[in-house]
């Protein structure tokens, strides 16, 4: 299972519980989970090694922040095309490519006439001259949370 796919099954069910005592049905009305994936889930929360394994984890305080992301026809990157650049502190840059493909965003890895958005997180280098250079708008990563973020 991919990150935008986890973060599917974490937007749809909310909490660790509602995902282990999801049925196959529950499990295949999330996006980008079809019968083979649902299955697997299922499974996995069906085998006593794996809840408790996952039980330990929360034991050792193993957290996992609730993030609402705003519905894809609600927000500023719908149908956008979207550079990240540079170190994001917040969450991980694959995580935030997740998060804005989730939104219906386009993610490239270069910063061109077409892009509508360039995010910056520290360090940014030659993508945020271009997009500046470009006059496209930059966001930074604080500003970009704001915008996804109920």
């Amino acid at each position: 299972m991919g990150e935008a796919t986890a973060l599917n099954l974490a937007n749809h069910f909310k909490t660790l519980d509602a995902l282990k005592d999801a049925n196959l049905e529950e499990l295949q009305q999330v996006p980008d989970v079809g019968e083979v994936v649902a299955n697997r889930i299922f499974i996995f929360w069906r085998e006593a090694h794996n809840v408790a394994v996952v039980e330990d984890l929360i034991a050792q305080g193993v957290h996992w922040e609730t993030v609402e992301v705003k519905e894809a026809s609600e927000n500023l990157f719908k149908d956008k095309t979207v550079v990240l650049t540079g170190t994001l502190t917040q969450m991980g840059r694959n995580e935030a490519k997740a998060l804005l493909q989730q939104l219906g965003a386009k993610v490239s890895g270069s910063v061109s006439s077409k892009t509508d958005f360039v995010i910056a997180g520290d360090a940014a280098g030659s993508k945020l001259a271009k997009a500046q250079e470009l006059n496209i708008t930059v966001l930074t990563e604080e500003e970009f949370l704001a915008q996804i973020t109920r």
